[in-house]
């Protein structure tokens, strides 16, 4: 079977499931050229041939990706694209397929539903998540229960979850041990806190910030790591002084390095998500640290399902201070003395659902018996 990925953009995080589909699959891939201030895989990595693309905005959020459509009249068998509802090219994709080569197959690699959709959406997604002939893929069971409400049929909806760099996460986390890093830059011994990913108006960091001034006000002890760069981390920087919070909070800027970023996660106690948890919690759990992000799941990134609470996580309100005040105490006072039973826990939600091999059986299993 010959297949083609096409997707928006080669992003680096992705290298991982990316690298074992071009190893297991006949697979040539199309790739966006930009994607913000993501950073790209290296593409010799894959062995199939990659194409690299333009993505083309058009108005209003809709999209264009060139040299899509002439992948149709090649010689493949099947196709997954990224599942985007407003791209213009993914639509003409799959209406000339099934006009001109009913046989092969199309599926979609997407989030699927979200629960908060207007009505205008929900009448445009009832069109467009039907035009794959072959299924959708989605990321959390979440979307495929709203799906399936909504009247698709549930044999055609795959959960393939999200992953990251697993294979080089696994091996840094079997050699990591405890380090003095924290102790070290902050010259205390409180819990830490941290954040991981890209500072975001979405992300609403700063109601860590706001939560983190209200903890030390009760007299209770935390410092707060924030690793990533973005569009508001100037703000946050200032919104740190105002508070007084500077002998706490620590804006350690962008990281790729693994091996830092195993030592910085690993050594923490808590990761906090105030906004849309997306692959945080991924990458916090990786490395055996629990997760804490809002309960407003229609308003979540579909990793939110990797926190089982009590075990690897908890939710708390979304956008309530106090809330966010009120789970951090609570997560500390229940499991101060269970570090490594959640560390544990963290790691075989991760090996159990949450990492490419996880996701390549289902990508076998699903081409092959469709055909």
């Amino acid at each position: 079977m010959k297949l083609c990925l096409i997707y928006n953009f080669a992003q680096h995080y992705r290298a991982n499931i990316f690298k074992l589909i071009s190893e297991e699959f006949d697979c040539d891939f199309v790739f966006g050229n930009t994607m913000g201030d993501v950073k790209k895989m290296d593409y010799s990595l894959l062995r199939g041939k990659v194409s690299e693309v333009k993505l083309r905005s058009i108005i209003r959020g809709w999209t264009w990706q060139s040299k899509v459509i002439p992948q149709l009249f090649k010689k493949y068998d099947s196709y997954i694209l990224l599942g985007e509802t407003r791209s213009v090219s993914a639509w003409m994709f799959c209406l000339m397929q099934r006009m001109l080569f009913p046989k092969k197959k199309v599926y979609f690699w997407t989030h699927g539903w979200y629960g908060k959709e207007s009505r205008l959406e929900v009448l445009i997604k009832k069109v467009f998540l039907r035009l794959p002939n072959g299924g959708l893929f989605l990321y959390g069971n979440f979307a495929r229960n709203l799906m399936i409400k909504e009247g698709f049929a549930q044999e055609r909806l795959y959960v393939i979850h999200n992953s990251l760099a697993y294979d080089k996460q696994v091996k840094l986390r079997q050699q990591t041990t405890s380090s003095s890093i924290y102790t070290e830059h902050f010259n205390n011994h409180n819990y830490n806190l941290f954040f991981v990913g890209r500072l975001t108006p979405e992300k609403r960091i700063d109601l860590a910030l706001k939560a983190l001034g209200r903890l030390l006000e009760q007299g209770r002890k935390y410092n707060l790591t924030i690793i990533g760069n973005g569009e508001t981390k100037k703000e946050l920087e200032e919104m740190a002084e105002t508070l007084g919070l500077c002998n706490n909070v620590w804006f350690y800027g962008a990281c790729y390095d693994e091996r830092l970023l195993c030592e910085l996660i690993y050594n923490a106690d808590l990761c906090v998500s105030p906004g849309n948890v997306g692959l945080t919690a991924i990458h916090s759990m990786s490395f055996g640290t629990p997760v804490i992000t809002h309960n407003d799941f229609s308003h979540q990134g579909p990793e939110f399902e990797a926190i089982k609470i009590g075990k690897t996580g908890d939710f708390f309100k979304r956008n309530e201070i106090d809330s966010i005040v009120f789970c951090i105490n609570e997560w500390f006072e229940g499991h101060s003395d269970k570090r490594e039973d959640v560390r544990n826990a963290c790691y075989s939600e991760i090996d159990n659902s949450w990492n490419p091999y996880v996701q390549l059986d289902l990508l076998k299993k699903v081409l092959t018996q469709n055909g």
